[in-house]
């Protein structure tokens, strides 16, 4: 089985809820779900995709992750913004 894999981050005020009367659906809505969604839509298969308010939360993290900054791009409905890719090293 070979597959890849997005992941997009970012970190952000959200509002959560349970949506249906008969069958329960709990869901997340807000920019910071839009921007994670846009991190993992312009990612790299395989590799973390990070908004740079997420990097500055982990950016500690080396022991764990090799981090490399793409300098900034353009993020649909966000402008311009300065993202990493973060590669596990385990």
């Amino acid at each position: 089985l070979d597959f890849s894999l997005r992941i997009g981050i970012h970190k952000g005020p959200v509002v959560a809820g349970v949506l249906g009367l008969k069958r329960f659906t709990y869901d997340v809505w807000g920019d910071s779900v839009n921007t994670a969604s846009r991190m993992e839509s312009n990612g790299v298969p395989n590799l973390i995709h990070l908004s740079s308010d997420m990097y500055q939360t982990v950016d500690g993290l080396t022991n764990d992750f090799d981090f490399t900054c793409c300098g900034k791009i353009q993020v649909k409905g966000k402008g311009e913004m300065t993202t990493y890719l973060a590669r596990p090293l385990r």
